[in-house]
């Protein structure tokens, strides 16, 4: 079992749990509640805040603030959580913010995220795995994001929307609304969503039978005259051996701000 490393210069709670070949440079800093699990790395100058639970292998770069206080006016210090899995990348100045009571107390962060530089996840966020948040991209509160989603360069998503799988939202594009599963959304005068997010999902593996049936999808969803309950009964009839298609339907039929169109 490998010891923990910590630089002389580093300040670690006495509270705080560290797992087999940490690594702490100088002046980061492991607040009371952390537990770092094993071949967790802090760069120097980066901060981790509890009561957070960090899976393996984690990595945080110089000014990473993670598991803070929540960003909220109604927050009075209560016990409120950070859970994070595992291989995921914090670039600098990348914040994280805990739970709050009345959002469940939690804010979660699945495995192999990567947060670049000055990006944000705010409090009671859900954020799957293997997403990429490009500098800049912030989450506010009560945020959903699914599994191989993209979110673009200074984009900002609303609190209480959902970011579907594989989803793709260009650079400063405003969320405001449910980012549909698949699709590829960009502001250019407004924001649209312009079809498959074609590009990020054949880097995934996706087949060409599977784009197709998503193609003709969207093309019910976005350029048909159908308005989008037409649409998702067309989608059934007609494309119902596709699992990417129910899936596309029942992501629509569950948003609760709409869907960007």
């Amino acid at each position: 079992m490998s010891v923990a490393h910590i630089h002389l210069q580093a300040s670690v709670a006495p509270t705080a749990k560290l797992g087999s070949g940490v690594q702490i440079g100088p002046y980061a800093v492991v607040g009371d509640g952390v537990e770092l699990g094993d071949g967790c790395v802090l760069h120097a100058h980066a901060v981790v805040q509890g009561p957070s639970t960090i899976g393996r292998d984690n990595v945080f770069h110089p000014f990473s603030s993670i598991g803070g206080d929540p960003q909220d006016i109604g927050f009075r210090g209560e016990h409120v959580e950070l859970l994070v899995g595992d291989g995921n990348t914090f670039r600098e100045y990348v914040t994280v913010s805990r739970g709050t009571v009345k959002g469940g107390g939690k804010t979660t962060i699945g495995n192999r995220n990567l947060f670049l530089a000055s990006s944000h996840v705010g409090h009671d966020c859900h954020v799957g795995d293997s997403n990429l948040f490009v500098n800049g991209a912030t989450l506010a509160g009560h945020v959903t994001v699914e599994d191989f989603a993209t979110i673009g360069f200074s984009s900002p998503v609303h609190q209480f929307c959902r970011v579907g799988r594989y989803a793709y939202i260009g650079a400063s594009t405003v969320i405001t609304q449910d980012v549909p599963t698949f699709s590829l959304v960009v502001t250019e005068r407004e924001t649209t969503c312009f079809g498959v997010n074609k590009v990020g999902l054949q880097r995934k593996g996706f087949s060409e039978e599977r784009m197709q049936a998503l193609n003709q999808a969207f093309r019910l969803l976005l350029r048909s005259r159908l308005n989008t309950n037409q649409a998702l009964s067309e989608m059934r009839a007609s494309l119902a051996d596709s699992a990417d298609v129910a899936e596309l339907i029942r992501f629509i039929e569950t948003a609760e701000r709409g869907i960007v169109k």
